[in-house]
């Protein structure tokens, strides 16, 4: 089971100072795919590093505001922490000890916008209603968090398509295989272990039963009959 939406980590700069890095917030991600481009259209090594570098100094308005110029950023940050940093912030992900060319590394990364739909995606999320506009939402999400909500959001989204449907005598799951271990998982706590699945009718008790409007507790009794 999955216990982390993301990798994070600590790291030192150069005079000792510990700081916190996770992926970057959409905001801060935005720039940095800017950056990134000249990345893809830098001649040689060299230039593709010094791309790079500023591209990292961009993940410092999250990490570390007071480092604002590629000098003070020299100063702080070695050339390996600066690509762990981009591997933990956006994914770009370079080897300093392999033989392929940097630039081939970052831009073999797959770090790009091409093929996303971000206005879609965001929009989506942001009818839970949680942000007061999308600068506020880009400024506290960062892509994986926006993915796990989104994921979220669809599922019980569906859940709740299915549920409608069920009582309509529609069963959406039928000859598909979409897999029920979410609706299982949900039904397995409401019954406090007791429920084997979705379907079993210990599942519907408290806010499930509730939700449904029918269930155990409310008009729906059953005796546990024991061997």
């Amino acid at each position: 089971m999955a216990t982390e939406i993301y990798e994070s980590d600590y790291i030192n700069l150069i005079d000792g100072t510990q700081i916190y890095i996770t992926p970057l917030k959409i905001k801060y991600l935005r720039q940095f795919m800017q950056q990134f481009e000249n990345v893809k259209t830098s001649k040689g090594d060299e230039e593709a590093i010094s791309e790079l570098a500023k591209c990292a100094l961009i993940t410092m308005q999250q990490y570390c505001p007071k480092i604002n110029t590629i000098e003070k950023l020299e100063d702080s940050i070695d050339l390996k922490t600066i690509y762990k940093i981009l591997d933990i912030a956006a994914g770009i992900k370079i080897d300093k000890g392999s033989d392929q060319k940097v630039k081939d590394q970052a831009t073999d990364s797959g770090a790009s916008w091409d093929n996303l739909d971000l206005v879609k995606l965001e929009s989506e999320v942001f009818l839970l209603g949680i942000w007061k506009d999308y600068e506020e939402l880009e400024a506290s999400m960062s892509m994986p968090e926006l993915t796990a909500t989104l994921n979220i959001k669809r599922e019980l989204d569906y859940a709740d398509k299915k549920f409608h449907a069920a009582i309509q005598g529609v069963d959406l799951d039928k000859n598909t295989k979409k897999s029920n271990a979410w609706e299982d998982m949900k039904a397995r706590v409401f019954s406090r272990g007791r429920a084997t699945d979705s379907k079993d009718i210990v599942s519907l008790q408290g806010i499930n039963a509730q939700k449904a409007g029918f269930g155990i507790g409310m008009g729906l009794e059953y005796e546990e009959i024991k061997d």
